[in-house]
């Protein structure tokens, strides 16, 4: 029975000891530090016990939840082992058996089957090997339930569903839950135009996946400011909210730092980022604009809870060789921890940084001096410094897992990081060519990328999350409204408020004195007429572009593929972004008129070419008639051609002509003469000086009016009607006077007609909600002006 002994002493190694119900998996090696010696699963618990220690390897880390996921495949390995020692003690008795002396003295009259000796001694020990299978199945299968009772109680303790073989993912990544109503703190430094673009596309890709509430810091310029405090004001986030740091009060302590970096002093922010945020928050995830997010952000959250007692900052390693010196011949780089680590995304402990000691203010001033030194300056801004501080300070730093900072730059080895989709979690567009860098997956990227960019901002307003705190105010006006109301639709859309990203590209203003800026509101329809007004206006224009997330991205690149647009840096592009079954023309009037930066504005419309060298023009006027001083209305007279191809009048003399020979029309003078009748064209023709006219019913000119004190337009008509008329209207009853001047005006271009016109000769209860609206401004106008005012109850209905 040696044999039988050899094969039990096998059993038991595998299966352990499970008289005492406890299943005890293999130890860890001595190179994982804290976790030698520590069983994973332990019955008595009736839980998966991880310890956050990490699982060094050459590239990465692999971290020891993944023995959680594991124990199955080890699991299998043992039932192999089991069955291979077991056929191996059969084959040894089998031999020893048939090799042993069987004694003489064993009568075969004693065997009632009629065998040999030595075939009942054989068959003997065959049953009882048999036995002992049996009951080491039953040993093992008892075994196999304790460990799957384990795994099961595990994961309902943690709500999860058993593990898929395919895709095995360990329970201490999801042990740790955020609260669902736990805030979410991240920091972001932005400055300038275009980065303001790229924050939207980021927080798109956040909000889409978050489950938690966010509050954003924003370490900015006031210009980005103001963007920001535009876009986060009419986006209307539920459970976002936002604050705002001046980067000027913070540029003393960086500035000093030579960079070299395309983000100049803004990308040495992040230094201060301890000493900068406020002193009750404990923790921060800081990121860089040009980040897109493929998870949700409190899977980032939570790992800060895995820095230990010193750790306090998470990074991931850089993913280029930057650091290694080997990118081109005699690169020297500042001094890193291997590989190094870049900082587009990063985990803050600031309660560990203002506590530590030296501070961390000192602490990388210390570095910087001592590394400028030698190295002059920094080439990738504060990541050159982090680096360095970490090169002197390895305790500083917890290394997260590669995939979440998949990095994009021009000498990346980023797939070394990932072989499927489920392993990116965030894309770092870190090359100075952004999505134009060259990648072997760059067109995977890049389509995750669009996703986001053309998504559809509006919907991720309609996410709910019953934590305490929110806004609940937004929908109220609205919901009072009554449904059964013919005109709901109408008066529902004049209290939306649209989604408004401000200076979509670059601007750039130089005060000037009476200096007037032209505006105008358009959608994608028109936008093939911006090149030829800028052609014909030198100075600054104010637009409102009415656009989806998609056909913003259009125009991007129209613009940016223009010459004669990307000359002009005094132009102000303010998306609007679509929302509602109506053109909302006023409401975009409205936000064109209060970004104006000049004295004066022009009012006007974007199928209008303004005459050459009308901008001078107008500048000349404003100081003649002293609008400084009073209330005054200078119009320019309104003309229109049926032409598409039209050789454009260089002056009044030259467009007289063109009228007198029917090229030229007076505006709408077939379809609506009473809109522009009260100009008196006849009396213009002969003018030569300007001349004051009173206002009269349905009197629509294109006005220049000061900027201060401008009324705004009434944003109760959207689409097609009345929406110039009631602006001209307020105009006449806060005491403005017109005066037409008379070598000054503008030729309005043949187009299709509109989507909102079609409705309106089509819908009898447009027109009759028109009425309406019409009446209701009426009366409200009275009621604010007073007696002056009473004259326009009496103005007819049409």
């Amino acid at each position: 029975m040696i044999s039988s002994s050899f094969m039990m002493m096998g059993v038991s190694t595998v299966l352990g000891i499970h008289q005492t119900g406890l299943f005890q998996a293999p130890f860890l090696s001595n190179e994982l530090g804290q976790c030698d010696q520590t069983p994973l699963f332990n019955r008595s618990s009736e839980n998966i016990n991880c310890h956050q220690c990490p699982l060094v390897s050459n590239t990465d880390f692999v971290w020891c939840e993944g023995l959680a996921g594991s124990m199955i495949r080890l699991k299998r390995k043992y039932i192999f082992f089991f069955f291979v020692l077991c056929s191996i003690s059969v084959v040894t008795m089998l031999y020893l058996a048939l090799g042993a002396e069987v004694p003489q003295s064993i009568s075969a009259d004693n065997n009632v089957m009629g065998f040999n000796d030595r075939e009942a001694k054989l068959a003997q020990r065959v049953r009882e090997v048999e036995e002992q299978n049996q009951r080491l199945r039953r040993q093992l299968s008892l075994s196999q339930n304790q460990l799957q009772f384990v795994q099961e109680s595990a994961m309902a303790a943690n709500n999860e569903a058993p593990p898929n073989n395919n895709n095995i993912s360990s329970d201490c990544d999801t042990g740790h839950e955020v609260p669902k109503c736990e805030v979410i703190h991240i920091a972001i430094v932005c400055s300038g135009f275009n980065s303001t673009r790229d924050v939207v596309t980021l927080i798109k890709s956040v909000v889409f996946y978050r489950r938690n509430p966010i509050h954003i810091h924003f370490i900015t310029e006031p210009t980005a400011q103001r963007i920001l405090e535009t876009i986060f004001v009419t986006w209307k986030l539920p459970s976002v909210e936002v604050s705002f740091y001046q980067a000027d009060s913070l540029k003393e302590e960086v500035s000093w730092i030579p960079n070299k970096h395309y983000s100049g002093v803004y990308g040495l922010m992040k230094l201060t980022l301890p000493r900068t945020l406020p002193d009750t928050l404990n923790k921060v995830i800081v990121l860089d604009t040009d980040i897109t997010f493929a998870t949700d952000i409190a899977e980032l959250w939570k790992m800060i809870q895995k820095l230990n007692s010193k750790q306090a900052i998470g990074l991931v390693e850089n993913q280029s060789d930057w650091y290694l010196g080997k990118i081109w011949k005699n690169h020297k780089p500042w001094p890193a921890l291997g590989r190094g680590f870049n900082t587009g995304v990063i985990l803050l402990d600031l309660k560990k940084l203002r506590h530590m000691t030296p501070s961390w203010s000192h602490t990388w001033r210390l570095v910087a001096e001592k590394e400028l030194m030698t190295m002059l300056s920094t080439g990738l801004a504060d990541q050159d410094i982090f680096n360095a501080v970490l090169k002197s300070n390895p305790h500083l730093v917890y290394k997260l897992p590669c995939q979440w900072n998949v990095q994009l730059s021009e000498h990346t080895r980023s797939e070394t990081c990932y072989s499927e989709v489920q392993d990116l979690k965030v894309i770092h567009w870190n090359s100075l060519y952004k999505q134009k860098v060259k990648n072997k997956h760059i067109e995977f990227f890049r389509t995750l990328y669009l996703t986001f960019l053309e998504y559809d901002g509006n919907l991720l307003r309609r996410e709910l999350f019953g934590c305490d705190g929110e806004n609940k105010e937004d929908s109220e006006e609205v919901t009072s409204l009554e449904q059964e109301d013919e005109c709901y639709d109408f008066r529902r859309e004049s209290k939306l408020q649209h989604r408004t990203h401000l200076y979509y590209i670059d601007y750039e203003y130089t005060p000037v004195v009476d200096d007037i800026t032209l505006v105008a509101q358009l959608s994608m329809d028109r936008l093939q007429m911006l090149e030829t007004i800028c052609n014909h206006w030198d100075g600054p224009i104010s637009l409102a572009l009415y656009m989806s997330d998609a056909e913003a991205q259009q125009f991007l690149r129209y613009a940016q593929g223009s010459e004669i647009l990307m000359k002009r840096k005094n132009v102000g592009y303010h998306i609007v972004y679509k929302d509602g079954e109506f053109y909302p023309v006023n409401y975009l009037r409205n936000v064109a008129v209060e970004n104006v930066k000049t004295p004066y504005l022009f009012l006007s419309d974007i199928d209008f070419l303004p005459m050459y060298g009308l901008y001078d023009y107008l500048k000349k006027s404003v100081a003649m008639v002293d609008m400084e001083v009073k209330k005054k209305a200078l119009i320019v007279p309104a003309f229109e051609t049926q032409r598409y191809r039209l050789v454009f009048p260089k002056s009044k003399a030259e467009l007289l002509s063109m009228l007198d020979m029917g090229t030229l029309f007076t505006f709408r003078y077939h379809v609506w003469p009473k809109g522009h009748s009260p100009t008196d064209y006849a009396k213009w023709q002969t003018a030569t000086t300007p001349y004051q006219i009173a206002w009269e019913p349905d009197f629509e000119p294109y006005v220049v009016i000061k900027t201060e004190g401008a009324p705004k337009y009434d944003q109760r008509f959207v689409g097609f009607g009345w929406n110039k008329v009631s602006h001209i209207m307020e105009l006449d009853a806060q005491g403005y006077e017109f005066t037409v001047l008379p070598n000054a005006f503008m030729i309005h271009m043949p187009h299709a007609p509109s989507f909102d016109i079609a409705k309106f000769r089509a819908s009898k209860i447009y027109r009759s909600c028109l009425k309406v609206l019409k009446g209701e401004f009426q009366k409200d106008l009275s009621r604010k002006y007073g007696l002056k005012a009473l004259k326009y109850l009496n103005v007819e209905k049409t």
